[in-house]
């Protein structure tokens, strides 16, 4: 048998409809088979609106693919563009022969191009993503809850109501979400190109969307779930948002999820880090059954480190290194003007300034470890003065993450 020759010819770019088969092909390859009765995505719609996807062939074959995603998230009460990363897959033959370096530099650099100054990815295996500078800053679980316990849970002190929502009450339960997810690290805005506002869908799309009205008539809360299927110890209610702006709006969810008990076994909530709606719980019942760990990467340090309003008086110079695409290194100054953070890149320093790897940057600018954890990991070096300033700035806000892409 003659012996195959190697290729030469390596191209990477923007894939088009042309490329779908290939594109499917390669996911498939990656992910498995979808689930029996899960739609087929059409040629037609490719490609898809909010999505970039960047391919690496080697003569004419499609090798690699990555698909970089248009998202807003909330960071430090400002909504911030971001890149989320998914559908990354290598073809197992050219596994481990770098080719995710060329993608992931030009999916991250047309990302930047539109002004995505993070990005955030959903990794199968961490190592892979740390030499580009993301570091893991929080999980987004799904966890079982028993029905019965929720059927004990002590009712509203306020007088509130449950009611199945209708597309009319869409808007009320986005203004829940938004309250919510500002005041954390990470929820998506669910705003833009990805998110298309069409309540009949949003409230079709599920069993139903049950809210927690109080006597005023506003809605307080909300709980988007699925019945499943059975009637026994084994069904389940499945959660896919359960929000509210009181104490009151989540137990009167909670006892409306325990109403179940006779028919279901157990709720399976969609959630992330020490959520809010455990703490009105009387047990302590809450078992992970999965977990989907989440990494953060700070592209564009200037822009994604300026407008976080703070009580904080600052002027601190300080440098990013270790980034082999090159975006996040350098030097900055960081100061507080008028009751916000400015940030610009800097010349050099005066004197000795501390220096965030860049994964280190990430873990700090999502609040999810203080420089002292930082220090303990080697990710943050150099002068220790300013260290309770930035655990100032950019700390106090739980990381929360509630849509998986």
């Amino acid at each position: 048998m003659p012996a195959r020759q190697t290729s030469q010819l390596r191209q990477t770019r923007l894939l088009t409809v042309d490329d779908f088969a290939a594109s499917l092909r390669l996911g498939t390859e990656a992910f498995g088979t979808p689930p029996p009765g899960t739609p087929t995505p059409s040629a037609a719609e490719f490609p898809y609106p909010g999505r970039h996807s960047w391919g690496t062939f080697e003569d004419d074959r499609l090798v690699a693919r990555v698909i970089g995603r248009e998202y807003h998230a909330w960071f430090h009460g400002r909504a911030v563009p971001m890149c989320g990363v998914a559908g990354v897959t290598v073809e197992a033959e050219h596994r481990g022969t770098g080719l995710l370096a060329d993608l992931m530099a030009a999916m991250l650099t047309e990302a930047g191009e539109r002004g995505e100054v993070l990005s955030t990815l959903f990794p199968s295996a961490p190592g892979i993503y740390r030499p580009f500078g993301y570091e893991l800053v929080g999980s987004y679980d799904v966890v079982e809850v028993p029905v019965g316990e929720l059927a004990t849970v002590r009712p509203p002190a306020s007088t509130i109501t449950t009611c199945r929502a209708t597309a009319a009450d869409f808007d009320a339960v986005r203004d829940v979400y938004d309250t919510w997810a500002a005041a954390q690290n990470g929820p998506l805005t669910r705003r833009g190109a990805s998110f298309p506002a069409i309540a009949d869908e949003f409230v079709g799309g599920f069993t139903g969307v049950t809210l927690a009205v109080d006597e005023a008539g506003a809605v307080v809360g909300y709980c988007s779930w699925d019945r499943g299927t059975g009637y026994d110890a084994d069904a389940t209610v499945e959660v896919s948002d359960l929000l509210a702006l009181n104490p009151d709006g989540y137990r009167a969810l909670w006892r409306m999820l325990g109403s179940f008990t006779a028919v279901t076994g157990q709720v399976r909530v969609h959630t992330s880090g020490d959520d809010p709606a455990r703490l009105v719980l009387p047990s302590a019942s809450w078992r992970v059954r999965q977990r989907y760990p989440y990494m953060l990467r700070v592209h564009d340090v200037a822009p994604a480190l300026s407008g976080i309003r703070t009580p904080v008086d600052a002027d601190l110079r300080f440098s990013v290194a270790g980034d082999r695409l090159g975006t996040a290194n350098g030097d900055y100054r960081l100061r507080t003007v008028d009751g916000r953070t400015a940030c610009d890149q800097a010349t050099g320093t005066d004197a000795p300034a501390p220096v965030f790897d860049v994964r280190g940057l990430a873990l700090t600018f999502a609040g999810a470890q203080s420089c002292a954890n930082l220090r303990l990991a080697g990710l943050l070096t150099g002068p220790e003065a300013h260290d309770d300033t930035f655990d100032a700035l950019l700390g106090g806000r739980q990381v929360h993450i509630r849509d998986y892409f």
